[in-house]
């Protein structure tokens, strides 16, 4: 697996913008991987559709606590690395920790997904299955009428 992101802002009241994509190597594929999604610590700012926060609004409002948290995913084995865009809340010193431990997070959601798909071991199991002793001794004598029965058949139709 292979987690990228990158954090971006403009000057001023812009919010800055995060956008991370997750890979899966072929050998995670392999395995038929779900998706897995965690909550993040990320804070999902209100109206996190607006671009721009102004001073004294929402998170840069005097006593603004975060009151969502985005969702992170990884793609399914079938599924292809989106590119995800989320915009982080304002903040006057462009600090944003929690988005390296929100990945991290995401990492070991993953290797545990990926150690629980690795203990279901491969398996390649033939077998077979023929008819009892019994039921063979029960049926002799009418295999063996049969088989008498087609021999008389054949001598009669080759002396005819």
């Amino acid at each position: 697996m292979h987690i990228e992101w990158k954090i971006q802002k403009e000057r001023g009241n812009m919010r800055p913008v995060l956008q991370y994509r997750v890979r899966l190597e072929e050998h995670e594929k392999a395995l038929a991987l779900p998706q897995v999604s965690i909550t993040s610590s990320i804070p999902r700012p209100e109206e996190s559709h607006t671009k721009y926060c102004y001073p004294g609004v929402m998170e840069r409002a005097a006593n603004w606590k975060a009151s969502a948290f985005y969702t992170l995913e990884t793609p399914s084995h079938i599924g292809h690395p989106m590119l995800h865009t989320l915009t982080l809340p304002w903040r006057e010193d462009n600090a944003y920790p929690e988005v390296e431990s929100s990945f991290h997070k995401l990492r070991d959601a993953l290797e545990e997904e990926i150690a629980r798909a690795r203990s279901s071991e491969p398996m390649d199991v033939e077998g077979s299955v023929q008819a009892s002793l019994q039921v063979k001794k029960s049926m002799a004598a009418d295999v063996a009428a049969v088989r008498f029965l087609r021999f008389a058949r054949q001598q009669q139709c080759q002396g005819a």
